[in-house]
């Protein structure tokens, strides 16, 4: 497992998550495991601030599965209604990526409510201005951050509608993350310390997205010693562990905070064999430190980097382990990618592939880790 700011995010090789479902997937159970404000939040309200369920994509979602219907269903209904909207329409207005706007679409968002069950106005109520004509460029840290990702990426899944704005007032100078293996070769913990500048003035937040390939890793304790967490919900459908932090204050344009952050993981039977971050940004230089209980130590590890999630590694190369059980890969001018530690036992423990963690960052600023 794994968890960055940014575009970042770190994630094990293996994993994969698929869903056929025409709405867009949402996690079954939701598990807060830590929240720590000024006042108490409820595990509701977080588990609504994860998914934007206050927002026109989130409560159209949230009706969808509420209601158990298909985009084609839904589809079919407006037709017989006399109003043609596609599923391919009905998709972007769900993901945040467009919003009717039109006088047919508007009529339609009204038939909506009727065939959701909604009140009138539930979904009106929620659209936003009217958006500029004309051909359009995606946001700079959502386009990066899908170059990087893909579409459908478990990031997405997990942000839901704030991934189109994931950490955009930030971006990362520096990233170091500590990956710790226990006795049995599993994932013990992570922790990650990152440099942030601004973008913009008045940035005070990231988000980071930590997620897992092993269903049985799930965080059992985070701590922060930069910033203050404000958000920590474990989507456990997504094996993704959301953190939001704050700065403890508003930046300056150009200004750099730092946040640092650590995650034990509850004990796993799959030995751990990799540990990969995404970075949507340029990082001035990224430490990565593996280090690897005595009793689990690998017989080879190298380093490896990949233009995007799901591409062949490349530039892999052999990297040697210490006298006191650790490795590191020290990256000056790290360009956007997906960069990664591996490693092998041979046939000591384990001695079989392991499914990994994985971690993402939120992005403020635009990097992720993921452990394997």
């Amino acid at each position: 497992m794994s968890s960055r700011t940014d575009t970042d995010e770190t994630r094990a090789p293996e994993a994969r998550v698929t869903d056929t479902c025409l709405t867009d997937p949402r996690p079954t159970e939701a598990h807060v495991t830590a929240a720590r404000t000024g006042e108490a939040i409820t595990a509701s309200a977080l588990h609504a601030a994860a998914t934007g369920a206050d927002t026109f994509p989130g409560v159209l979602r949230e009706a969808l599965n509420r209601r158990g219907l298909s985009l084609e269903r839904v589809s079919e209904r407006l037709r017989v209604r006399g109003i043609t909207i596609s599923q391919a329409t009905l998709s972007s207005w769900q993901r945040g990526r467009s919003q009717p706007e039109r006088a047919r679409s508007l009529r339609a968002v009204e038939v909506l409510e009727e065939i959701l069950e909604l009140p009138a106005g539930a979904l009106r109520s929620l659209l936003g201005p009217r958006r500029p004509r004309g051909r359009t460029t995606p946001p700079d840290a959502e386009g990066a951050a899908l170059q990087i990702l893909g579409e459908d990426s478990v990031v997405e899944k997990a942000l839901g509608a704030r991934f189109r704005h994931f950490n955009q007032e930030t971006s990362s100078l520096m990233v170091h993350d500590i990956v710790r293996v226990g006795e049995t070769g599993t994932l013990s913990g992570i922790s990650t310390t990152n440099v942030l500048r601004a973008s913009r003035a008045g940035a005070d937040r990231a988000i980071f997205v930590l997620s897992f390939d092993d269903e049985a890793a799930e965080p059992v304790d985070i701590r922060v010693t930069c910033g203050r967490l404000v958000e920590a919900t474990y989507l456990k459908g997504l094996k993704s562990l959301v953190l939001e932090i704050h700065f403890g204050r508003e930046l300056a344009k150009l200004d750099t905070t730092v946040v640092s952050y650590a995650v034990d993981v509850s004990p796993s039977d799959t030995p751990a064999t990799h540990y990969e971050r995404w970075s949507r940004t340029n990082l001035h230089e990224y430490l990565q430190q593996v280090f690897f209980h005595p009793a689990a130590l690998p017989t080879d590890c190298h380093r490896y980097v990949r233009e995007k999630v799901g591409a062949p590694p490349r530039g892999r190369r052999r990297i040697p382990l210490s006298d006191a059980h650790n490795v590191h890969v020290l990256t000056s001018r790290c360009k956007p990618g997906v960069h990664g530690v591996e490693w092998d036992y041979g046939r000591g423990t384990g001695g079989t592939e392991a499914a990994g963690t994985k971690a993402a960052g939120t992005e403020t600023d635009g990097t992720g880790d993921r452990p394997g």
